[in-house]
């Protein structure tokens, strides 16, 4: 079981967003990606999501090509794009539930509350989405993300516009979710990155400069210094 990206490109008219891509990532680590504002990490996510195709490569996961079998796939990501897209005129509850239906969850009722315990969703459940702080939100979208057992999860931005607690809570909850699954997730905070992965891609102009264990990336300087050297 591991995700195989290999030699993904993408370009939109004119400008080439992602130049080909290698990298893979094995079960149960967490995986840092990072790239100043327009490096095209979105987009690789989005491919990798299954939402986009790539102009060129394959992406495989547990052997299962995404342009080969796109529904088999799919069931086997979950992913909180940086967008977030929730349907807030339901209730926590009530979301979850449809979520369930629509993935054909065996004992819905019981996977529901373990998520919702999971991700501290108690006191929530019966609130309509639209009404829930930014950062419970959050927690929606990864509670729906993660309902049906993905064996990867991609997250983009998932702590952006958060409070210093509530980042607190959900750098421990992703590192809680490694247990069960591979993890890539995108950040502009680097001190979340470093302390929570245990590799980084460095994604600067389409191009990855970057993919080494967080150990080796930063022996002899600081994330930040690191990731100013490579992107500047």
């Amino acid at each position: 079981m591991s995700l195989n990206v290999q030699a993904i490109s993408k370009k939109f008219d004119q400008f080439q967003a992602v130049e080909p891509l290698n990298f893979t990532i094995q079960p149960g680590e967490i995986v840092g990606f990072l790239g100043p504002n327009g490096a095209g990490k979105s987009t690789t996510l989005k491919m990798i999501a299954g939402c986009l195709s790539p102009d060129t490569g394959s992406i495989q996961l547990s052997g299962v090509d995404v342009q080969k079998d796109e529904v088999a796939f799919k069931k086997k990501i979950g992913y909180l794009p940086e967008s977030n897209p929730l349907y807030e005129d339901l209730y926590v509850l009530e979301y979850l539930n449809f979520l369930a239906n629509v993935h054909a969850i065996p004992s819905p009722t019981t996977r529901i509350q373990e998520v919702i315990e999971q991700t501290g969703l108690q006191s929530m459940q019966q609130k309509k989405i639209g009404f829930l702080s930014k950062g419970f939100k959050q927690r929606v979208g990864i509670a729906a993300a993660i309902l049906h057992k993905p064996e990867l999860i991609l997250l983009d931005e998932p702590t952006a516009g958060l409070d210093p607690n509530q980042l607190i809570e959900i750098r421990g909850l992703i590192q809680t979710l490694s247990a069960h699954a591979m993890i890539l997730f995108s950040s502009h905070i680097l001190q979340e990155v470093a302390a929570i992965s245990d590799r980084v891609l460095v994604l600067h102009q389409g191009k990855l400069v970057a993919n080494q264990s967080i150990e080796s990336l930063t022996k002899e300087a600081s994330l930040e210094e690191i990731f100013k050297l490579l992107t500047h």
